[in-house]
């Protein structure tokens, strides 16, 4: 046995506790803690000694949250139906858009955001573009 493997064999009863995958929402919550934790010490310092044990924790999180809480597709139209609630806005508060018959179509399904209103609408409501993509 190698040394580097001896030394972990000897330490992995500590070091599994932060580095199993997660099984069950305490292990969940127990490594989001521990992300959150190394966030806050790590920073934006992308030399810090830490940031590999950070990239795997968030590995580690994704992971669990993908097999846990897998995200479900929605369309433009959802999104924009959505934002128009939250905000209490109607089809007239959209000169990104376009007039309030192009913004009806986009809401009916009958037309499709394009590339330039995508942008102007994410800068606006501060979302990744993918959102309306």
């Amino acid at each position: 046995m190698t040394q580097l493997l001896e030394n972990t064999v000897n330490y992995w009863p500590l070091v599994a506790q932060v580095l199993s995958i997660p099984q069950t929402k305490a292990d969940y919550q127990r490594t989001v803690t521990l992300l959150d934790e190394l966030v806050d010490i790590v920073g934006d310092d992308e030399s810090h000694s830490l940031i590999s044990l950070m990239d795997t924790l968030s590995l580690l999180v994704e992971s669990y949250e993908n097999e846990h809480y897998p995200m479900t597709e929605v369309s433009a139209q959802e999104v924009l139906q959505s934002i128009m609630q939250e905000h209490s806005l109607q089809e007239s508060d959209f000169p990104e858009i376009g007039d309030q018959q192009k913004v009806l179509g986009i809401l009916k399904g009958e037309q499709q955001l394009n590339t330039q209103q995508i942008r102007a609408l994410s800068t606006r409501f501060k979302v990744s573009e993918m959102v309306f993509s």
